[in-house]
């Protein structure tokens, strides 16, 4: 992990972490107008990320013994490139952002995925999220407009049934 002169560190999630973690997922869905989407719970965070099949990892930042930041990923795979890593959030609380936090978590992952082999690193960004698209744009990042995004939910997909 990364050792800084900063007030802050990153560092694996704890089961611990979750209820921190939980908040910043809502705070994150408030930004992108979708609050009432969050249907996870703390307790299902901690039995998918720490249970013996976990399904996700965790990088936190942590300033003052206080979770500040979090990115949530997980290995997908791809039928070109095989195993890659894809990052689902990264957040920073508000109070603690332009202190280089987002950078060091994506870097984190970033640094996971290659330690690993992974040929490529995905996550998404809204179109409309200007501040998060020049972020990745000043890490080097390929941000592809060609792919929609494609998804069943709720309850079409519960009752989802071929024709």
């Amino acid at each position: 992990m990364e050792n800084t002169p900063h007030h802050w560190v990153i560092r694996p999630g704890q089961p611990e972490d979750i209820p921190a973690v939980h908040a910043l997922i809502v705070d994150l869905a408030i930004y992108e107008r979708a609050e009432s989407e969050v249907v996870n719970t703390v307790d299902a965070l901690v039995a998918d990320g720490f249970g013996p099949h976990a399904m996700y990892e965790l990088f936190v930042a942590e300033s003052a013994g206080e979770v500040v930041g979090m990115a949530l990923w997980y290995v997908k795979y791809s039928t070109w490139k095989g195993k890659c890593g894809f990052l689902e959030d990264l957040m920073v609380a508000e109070s603690h952002r332009g202190q280089g936090i987002g950078k060091a978590l994506f870097e984190e992952v970033a640094r996971a995925s290659a330690q690993r082999g992974y040929l490529r690193m995905e996550w998404q960004v809204l179109d409309w999220n200007e501040p998060a698209i020049t972020f990745y744009q000043r890490l080097g990042a390929e941000l592809d407009g060609e792919w929609f995004n494609g998804k069943l939910t709720g309850e079409v997909l519960a009752n989802y049934k071929p024709s």
